[in-house]
C-alpha cells in the first residue's frame, strides 16, 4: 500500500477528515479526534502507520515483527500500534486495522455527536 492509497482508505471511512501536521504528518480523524497517523520514510519506502487498537491486539501486535507501541502515544499508556513495515501485517489486514480505530475512535465520541454523524447506531 501506498501513502496516496491509504489516504484513499482513510478517506473512503465516513465523516472522516484529513489535515497534515505534525512534520507532515498525515493525521486522519472523526469528530476532532485521531484514528490515524501516517509519516512517509525518509527513503521512500512503506510509509509508517500508527492507529488506535484493543488491549488485546496491542499486547499481540507489539511483539510481531514490523509493529511496534506507536512512539508518543504508547509510551503514555495509550494503545496505539505503529506498523513500520509489511513483514507481518499485509494491506488487507492494516486496512481492517485502520477501520477498527475509526469504530474504536469514534465511540468515544459524546453520543450527541455520534447521532449528529449517524455512528453507532
Amino acid at each position: 500500500m501506498t501513502l496516496d492509497e491509504y489516504n484513499a482508505f482513510c478517506a473512503s471511512l465516513t465523516h472522516s477528515t484529513h489535515v497534515v501536521q505534525w512534520g507532515g504528518a498525515h493525521v486522519w480523524k472523526i469528530g476532532g479526534k485521531v484514528f490515524a497517523i501516517a509519516h512517509d520514510t525518509e527513503e521512500g519506502g512503506t510509509f509508517r502507520a500508527s492507529f488506535k487498537v484493543s488491549e488485546l491486539a496491542f499486547d499481540i501486535l507489539r511483539e510481531q515483527p514490523g509493529c511496534k507501541g506507536a512512539p508518543h502515544l504508547a509510551s503514555r499508556g495509550m494503545k496505539w500500534i505503529q506498523r513500520y513495515s509489511d513483514e507481518s501485517m499485509d494491506d488487507a489486514a492494516l486496512k481492517d486495522y485502520l477501520a477498527e480505530s475509526y469504530r474504536l475512535v469514534s465511540l468515544g465520541l459524546t453520543r450527541k455527536l455520534q447521532k449528529e454523524l449517524g455512528l453507532n447506531q
